[in-house]
């Protein structure tokens, strides 16, 4: 035999709701970082993984390659 489910579609959306609007509520206001921030943030591990894959001797070649293009 078929088991009835009247009323718990609406428990279930009302469910739903309360957790989205406990989401929303626990969610700090979105604000934009300083481009200052950002770079903060990233610039440690770039030189980390500049340095553990041996990326130096890259940037070096790039460095020298756009010299000789400018004419330095």
């Amino acid at each position: 035999m078929a088991t009835q489910l009247t009323g718990t579609t609406e428990y279930r959306r009302s469910l739903i709701a309360r957790v989205q609007r406990r989401q929303q509520a626990q969610r700090p206001a979105r604000q934009e970082r300083h481009p200052a921030v950002a770079l903060a943030i990233a610039l440690p591990f770039a030189i980390a993984l500049m340095a553990l894959f041996g990326g130096w001797d890259q940037m070096v070649t790039q460095t020298r390659a756009v010299a000789d293009l400018i004419g330095r």
